[in-house]
């Protein structure tokens, strides 16, 4: 093709075009081998401590612990804190100087195996099992917390039959019955407390953490829903034994209702677990796919549990979850103040095939992938409501824009559609359509590119992020910027043929006319509905409706959340974080030791008061810094743009084929069939497998990734499963 060896990447980085050195600072490297290994060393140490805290040895160590720190300043509260919270908040600070130091260069170019080999978070191990398709590294996951769950169940319940032993064998059968009853309460209480430590830092989209590891809100949604269960199912057996031990006694309402100043006030714990249940029943699949409002309105009483829990637990026992909790505020507050602000619509168009696309405004210095996700909100339709949608432009098609196809399935998206269409009617001038987003997320690094060879299974609207894939990869091809893939298979299943011409809105020969050169690219195309192609098959599809505004000075995207600077993100957490320490700080010093504060309901409470305050006073200068930062990089930015108007995102017409585009109609594809196809044609290589459609095409792919890699030869390719598919 061009002249290099076939097992080379097309764009090698030892190329002087790619802008990568060819050597990396010694002293750098080791700066980043020692930070990654320190945040290694406070993990496992965290991890291992709350594991291993059934044990006698470890559970002693934290009483001498607590009893050293007696008459400090931040007293029991501080010293649990520390063990238990402070932790995670310090991976984050090391987190973010490693990811400075890696720089955006070395974050979105990971490094490629000239033989192929498996990895363990591509390799699906359970595909149609309860927690839907599992990888090797998930499945190790769910292995130790089944195991830290059995663990700590039997050495809290061998500790309880010894206390009982000890100190209450004279009592009553009945009533050694009840204490057992209320002591296994009281454990699995602790477990769950301990479960909650982990349930909120998935669910902090921007968190740098899940930058570090780089895995996406899509991915990091799962695993708080895997975990949601299990800390609910403790919570509730921890009630569920209390009440059975009252029942028996007598005495249910009394303790129900009982709000105790000094240790567990039960009457908070019942509120909160109250609102955790309707959280937890409105989020079972049945019910949030039948009512979407019902489960996104209930889960806000988010706010209700962790109060409650913790004028119900008091400030110290708190503390074991607080880091999580705390992260996850700061991440709740950034994207509330970036969806504050309006984003301008450049366009919007309606197709045919009951698709909708809106190409949205932002700044040149917000950085996203060509995988990346935003949450919608549309003011006109909803004031409560946002929708994720997969980004389907690449960050390389303009500085200026970014857009999104929407599939017209709902009750939202028809709203939607009927305003686009009076928009068209009326004119952009006498109709409104006011926005806000938050994201831009998805993964740190764009691993598609990583691949040299790449299978693209897409269900329907699916092809929307595979676009966007396309566009990026063959803009870096032409712009001779870093990009390893050769090989593109695309396998896309639609319902009927009006669908089919979405691909014409990309425009490849627009973007590089002679790209075929360089790249191997083929469209397998599956109309699963229709027996044959319709006469209107091949035209050029034209919108049914569209509307083209202008956009304002200040109307693009905020780049506060998502895949925002790393530096201004770390600055923001490092400050609250000092925040919450002088707040806790002063208030120990001026009012809780002082007065002799004691009451735990009441201390708990002004705990979670100094994590709001931290928040917003602490993280919401470093926010308004950033924000005028902002403000002035894109008023820069759009005094560059000609006539003060950006006009993009113009329709690209289609071009001839330089691509096998092959259209099958009434069948469904046969994977076994297309990937030893592809294993055939390109050898002993690491093949990308990424799926965006329905849960059932994930499970088909998946398992046949599994398969082909479990029979898998000498000379055989591997394939690496990879989902791009959001279920809220």
């Amino acid at each position: 093709m061009d002249g290099k060896p076939v097992y080379e990447p097309l764009l090698s980085r030892k190329e002087d075009v790619s802008g990568y050195p060819k050597k990396k600072s010694f002293l750098l490297s080791s700066a980043k081998w020692i930070l990654w290994v320190t945040m290694w060393v406070i993990f496992i140490a965290w991890a291992a401590f709350i594991f291993l805290y059934p044990s006698d040895f470890v559970s002693d160590l934290y009483q001498k612990w607590r009893r050293a720190s007696h008459g400090t300043l931040f007293g029991v509260t501080g010293s649990t804190f520390l063990i238990f919270s402070a932790p995670i908040l310090l991976i984050t600070f090391l987190a973010t100087a490693y990811l400075l130091l890696c720089g955006e260069e070395e974050i979105h170019e990971k490094k490629t195996s000239r033989f192929p080999r498996f990895r363990l978070w591509t390799f699906p191990v359970l595909v149609d099992g309860p927690f839907g398709v599992v990888s090797a590294a998930e499945m190790i996951g769910i292995v130790l917390f089944t195991a830290y769950i059995i663990w700590a169940f039997a050495a809290e319940t061998v500790k309880n039959s010894q206390l009982i032993a000890m100190f209450f064998d004279h009592l009553p059968s009945k009533e050694k019955s009840v204490l057992m009853l209320e002591l296994t309460g009281l454990r699995l209480g602790l477990i769950g407390l301990f479960c909650m430590a982990f349930l909120f830092l998935p669910v902090a989209r921007g968190s740098v953490l899940l930058r570090l590891i780089d895995i996406p809100f899509e991915h990091a949604t799962r695993y708080h829903v895997w975990l949601g269960h299990l800390t609910m199912a403790l919570f509730t057996l921890h009630g569920l034994f209390y009440v059975i031990g009252w029942a028996i006694e007598g005495r249910l309402v009394r303790e129900l209702m009982d709000w105790r100043n000094f240790g567990i006030a039960n009457r908070p714990g019942v509120i909160s677990l109250v609102a955790g249940l309707l959280m937890w029943v409105t989020s079972l699949p049945g019910v949030r796919r039948l009512n979407f409002e019902l489960f996104f309105y209930t889960h806000q009483l988010y706010v209700v549990f962790v109060v409650f829990l913790a004028l119900h637990v008091g400030d110290f026992i708190f503390c074991f979850a607080a880091g999580g909790i705390f992260l996850f505020m700061l991440d709740r507050f950034l994207r509330f103040c970036q969806s504050r602000k309006t984003v301008d619509v450049l366009s919007a168009r309606s197709f045919p095939c009951g698709t909708l696309e809106l190409v949205l405004s932002k700044p040149a210095n917000l950085h996203y992938n060509a995988l990346g996700w935003i949450f919608l909100q549309v003011r006109e339709l909803s004031w409560l409501q946002w929708h994720p949608f997969s980004v389907s432009s690449s960050p390389l098609d303009g500085d200026h824009h970014l857009a999104i196809l929407i599939k017209v399935l709902g009750d939202w998206t028809e709203k939607l559609d009927r305003r686009i269409s009076s928009i068209s009617e009326k004119g952009p001038y006498n109709s409104k359509l006011t926005v806000s987003v938050e994201g831009p997320y998805g993964h740190e690094s764009p691993y598609h590119l990583t691949y040299e060879n790449l299978i693209l299974v897409a269900g329907g609207i699916g092809i929307s992020p595979f676009l966007a894939i396309l566009s990026d990869v063959l803009h870096r091809i032409k712009d001779g910027k870093p990009c390893q893939p050769r090989n593109i298979l695309i396998v896309w299943a639609v319902k009927t043929s009006t669908e089919l011409p979405l691909l014409q809105t990309l425009g490849m020969e627009n973007i590089h006319p002679t790209f075929s050169e360089t790249l191997n690219l083929e469209i397998q195309t599956y109309v699963t509905r229709e027996s044959g192609p319709s006469l209107e098959e091949g035209k050029i599809i034209e919108p049914v409706n569209s509307a083209v505004f202008t956009a304002s000075k200040r109307s693009g995207m905020s780049v506060l959340a998502g895949t925002g600077d790393i530096l201004w993100s770390g600055i923001y957490v490092i400050a609250s974080t000092i925040g919450l320490v002088i707040t806790v700080a002063l208030l120990d010093a001026l009012y809780i030791n002082p007065y002799r504060v004691v009451y735990w309901w009441y201390k708990g409470f002004l705990f979670v008061a100094c994590m709001f305050v931290s928040v917003l006073v602490f993280g919401g200068l470093v926010i308004g810094l950033w924000h005028l930062w902002e403000r002035r990089t894109s008023l820069h930015e759009f005094k560059n743009v000609e006539n003060g108007n950006v006009q993009q995102n113009a329709p690209r017409l289609a071009g001839k084929e330089q691509y096998l585009n092959t259209t099958l109609y009434g069948q469904r594809p046969d994977f076994t069939g297309i990937f030893q196809s592809a294993a055939d044609r390109w050898g002993s290589v690491d093949i990308g497998v990424i799926v965006c459609g329905p849960p059932t095409l994930q499970t088909s792919v998946a398992k046949e990734c599994r398969t082909q890699n479990l029979r898998r030869g000498g000379n055989h390719a591997i394939f690496h499963f990879n989902s791009h598919s959001f279920d809220l």
